[in-house]
């Protein structure tokens, strides 16, 4: 198993079927890397959250959490409320590293790939 463990980051939706696209990169990095953890975590609304997934990472023997945001946008939420429970849980768990990504909004190849799809060139 990799010691690195992967939680994607959500806003959550009262609808259910919102969070079916965030579950569907969590299967294709399973198919990708059998041997990595990946859980979906959410800020509010649905569950599970962000404390949960890495008590969860932490019992399998994960000791480095990598944190995903899955925000196109990077309004309130990814600068100011999870950079904060990011440090509470680093409070909670000092002996485990955690690694904040930046939003995937901001990521060139998720822009270039969003830009094909509007082009019709996927």
């Amino acid at each position: 198993m990799n010691s690195t463990g992967i939680v994607l980051f959500a806003h959550g939706s009262r609808d259910p079927l919102w969070k079916l696209p965030i579950e569907a990169v969590a299967q294709r990095i399973r198919e990708r890397d059998s041997h990595t953890l990946v859980f979906c975590a959410y800020l509010e609304l649905t569950t599970p959250d962000l404390a949960h997934c890495t008590r969860e990472l932490i019992a399998a023997g994960i000791q480095h959490v990598r944190i995903l945001p899955l925000f196109l946008g990077v309004g309130r939420h990814a600068r100011e409320d999870l950079p904060s429970l990011v440090r509470e849980l680093q409070v909670q768990h000092p002996d485990v590293q955690f690694e904040l990504q930046a939003a995937v909004g901001e990521h060139p190849l998720l822009i270039d790939t969003m830009a094909q799809i509007a082009l019709n060139q996927v």
